[in-house]
């Protein structure tokens, strides 16, 4: 994408693993600014990516060609309304976080190229997983350029804007259900006395297997699952199951427009 400066607003965790996503790919300009309030989160940022130049405030940020807006939804109201003036009709604006629609932010700003995206921690490594959505009058060649540009963080694709929240429940909120067990059976391993490395091995390459044969051996879920007759946690299932949709279903009540 052909794009010489480029803006965030907010320097939290998203506009890092954004930020390594990009800088692994080699594809960010010269010119990045980053507006974060916060002086000791912005100099970590910084120290990490030297590319990275402080703006003195939101519109500051703003006024690069592409804006990301990394700000969670509570303060994305007053944040557009602080950049409004300084967003262009040619500006590109996309949005980070879920619940605020594309009709919303553009009842404040002038640009029509406004897109919303649900990111993916995984993004880091250039292995994400992210839905995005575009304004109706979003220019298509402009938009295969942004797809593109986007694309370099790993599996990007349009969708519906109804859908986002949706992948942000199944998809973005999926590693942390699961990134903690995955360590607790690290260090169980430990105690049963594998070493660190044979741990890690085994859980890696045992979780993906065990994906792998769930979604691609064209058994049904109930016939993986009986492959294996000892489950030591069987007992617990309904409770884990209860947990799971209560958390992530009253999250997305939260979340959703």
């Amino acid at each position: 994408m052909k794009t010489k400066s480029v803006g965030f607003i907010g320097g939290g965790r998203i506009t890092r693993i954004f930020l390594k996503g990009f800088a692994n790919k080699k594809v960010l300009p010269g010119d990045v600014k980053v507006y974060e309030p916060d002086a000791g989160i912005f100099a970590k940022l910084q120290a990490d990516f030297k590319m990275v130049s402080a703006a003195d405030s939101a519109s500051g940020a703003a006024k690069q060609d592409l804006v990301f807006l990394a700000v969670h939804p509570p303060v994305m109201m007053e944040t557009l309304q602080a950049i409004k003036n300084a967003v262009t009709e040619n500006t590109i604006v996309i949005s980070l976080a879920p619940k605020i629609s594309i009709g919303k932010m553009a009842s404040v700003l002038v640009t029509k190229k406004l897109v919303r995206v649900i990111p993916n921690a995984t993004s880091f490594i250039n292995k994400g997983y992210n839905p995005v959505s575009f304004a109706d009058d979003f220019d298509k060649k402009e938009k295969k350029q942004v797809l593109k540009f986007l694309g370099k963080l790993g599996i990007t694709f349009e969708t519906e804007e109804a859908k986002l929240e949706s992948y942000a429940i199944v998809s973005a909120m999926l590693p942390t259900c699961f990134w903690f067990q995955w360590q607790e059976i690290g260090n169980i391993a430990l105690e049963a006395g594998l070493s660190e490395k044979e741990a890690k091995k085994t859980v890696y390459s045992t979780m993906k297997k065990a994906l792998k044969i769930y979604y691609k051996s064209g058994l049904t879920p109930e016939q993986v699952m009986n492959l294996i007759p000892v489950k030591p946690i069987g007992e617990n299932e309904p409770e884990i199951k209860n947990i799971l949709n209560s958390k992530l279903l009253g999250l997305y009540s939260k979340i959703k427009p």
